[in-house]
């Protein structure tokens, strides 16, 4: 499966019950793992980590470069892996790409994998 298939972070919840309530299917256990798989790499929880952190909660490609000491088609790579996955969303300003966390991505993560 490839990060174009991936079911979407915002449509996992409400796919997918807790996966310590109820055992869950391959399906989407292959889209969850895909889905993980896009935070499973430190510049990715990174990214992530100064996106939310932002002063508006929005970051500029252009801010991201130095403080994660990679070059911009690197991070722009990373920026592409998270908006598939329905992590970041992306807006285009002139030449400059913003990214900004989907309000509830990370909640419907933390969701699935809830104990309760």
């Amino acid at each position: 499966m490839t990060m174009t298939e991936l079911l979407p972070i915002r449509d996992l919840q409400s796919c997918c019950a807790p996966i310590t309530r109820e055992s869950i299917s391959v399906d989407n256990a292959e889209s969850l793992a895909v889905s993980l798989k896009a935070l499973a790499d430190p510049a990715r929880l990174r990214i992530l980590s100064m996106v939310a952190a932002h002063e508006d909660g929005e970051t500029c490609v252009c801010d991201l470069t130095e403080p994660l000491g990679l070059s911009q088609p690197t991070v722009s790579h990373h920026l592409k892996v998270l908006v598939d996955a329905g992590y970041l969303d992306r807006t285009k300003r002139g030449t400059w790409a913003y990214f900004r966390l989907v309000p509830g991505a990370l909640d419907s993560v933390a969701g699935l994998l809830a104990t309760v």
